[in-house]
């Protein structure tokens, strides 16, 4: 006869749940008390789009781009469509992401972490209550990275991997 599972055992999960739940709250109250210092990063500007700054901080063999994007408190950048697979990581801030029509699609906080693969569904992006930084790795396609609409989700423009070589600064 199989012997009965004593209480402590059976309750030694919900107790482990519980201690991540409170790790994962005393994790998120420490870093909301951090504020990265992002003023000896060299921000550059795009041409007619505003609320964005940009670092591009690496091009690798495989043209695989690592580049740090700052968007404005309480802003929204312009009407895009990814073209390309991107990760992102949110260093500091809130990372919004809105649908075509202005509604408020995602909410990244800082430390989330996302795989996002090309999609035909435009968007904006911006930042929450403080600026949000934002380290994006961005994989190289034929064709273009990012497409930049206007308001009816015409394309306007177009970013490419030649784009971001152009702004980076290989250091030796």
């Amino acid at each position: 006869m199989p012997k009965p599972l004593q209480a402590s055992v059976l309750l030694a999960p919900l107790r482990r749940l519980s201690y991540w739940r409170a790790f994962t709250d005393e994790r998120e109250r420490i870093m909301s008390q951090f504020t990265f210092n992002d003023g000896n990063i060299p921000w550059k500007r795009l041409d007619g789009i505003d609320h964005l700054l940009f670092s591009v901080l690496d091009i690798d063999d495989r043209n695989v781009l690592h580049v740090l994007f700052k968007l404005s408190a309480n802003q929204r950048i312009v009407l895009h469509r990814h073209c390309a697979l991107n990760k992102t990581f949110v260093i500091q801030g809130e990372h919004r992401l809105y649908h075509a029509n202005g509604e408020l699609k995602d909410v990244r906080p800082a430390g989330s972490y996302t795989v996002s693969p090309p999609a035909d569904e435009p968007h904006r992006e911006g930042g929450g209550d403080q600026d949000v930084v934002v380290l994006f790795t961005i994989y190289d396609r034929e064709g273009p990275l990012y497409e930049i609409l206007d308001d009816d989700s015409n394309v306007v423009a177009t970013l490419s991997t030649n784009d971001f070589v152009s702004f980076y600064d290989r250091k030796p």
